[in-house]
């Protein structure tokens, strides 16, 4: 299976999933802002995202403007999003909290719509 298909599948399904999660348990989000404070578990967070946005950019580094610029930019957020949070963690998680007050709805919405893009690029459920 080509790698951009594969990642196309595994960060649609990941965003649906992901999407529901939050939206049917809403305290899980904040549970993940208080555990954010605990040093363990932002250093575990932050190795996982770093080592997720490398794999994600080692096999997918792809700029064409079509659904490969989609996951290499997610690949590419992570490994930042990762590498903020190992060395700048207090700043970042105050940043996150913001973003995520003021615009929780809107983050939301964007995540389910981004999977729905993948998941009908992937399997082609509504030809483009």
């Amino acid at each position: 299976m080509d790698s951009s298909i594969f990642l196309t599948k595994f960060w649609g399904w990941y965003l649906i999933i992901f999407f529901l999660i939050l939206s049917l348990n809403p305290k899980r989000i904040k549970q993940v802002f208080n555990d954010l404070k605990d040093q363990k578990f932002l250093i575990i967070f932050s190795f996982i995202a770093i080592i997720v946005g490398l794999l994600n950019i080692l096999f997918h580094n792809i700029w064409e403007p079509n659904h490969k610029l989609i996951i290499t930019l997610i690949g590419w957020f992570s490994l930042f999003f990762g590498l903020a949070l190992f060395m700048f963690p207090k700043p970042t998680v105050y940043w996150l909290e913001i973003i995520n007050i003021k615009m929780v709805q809107v983050i939301y919405t964007l995540l389910f719509l981004i999977g729905i893009f993948l998941l009908n690029i992937a399997y082609n459920i509504v030809p483009v």
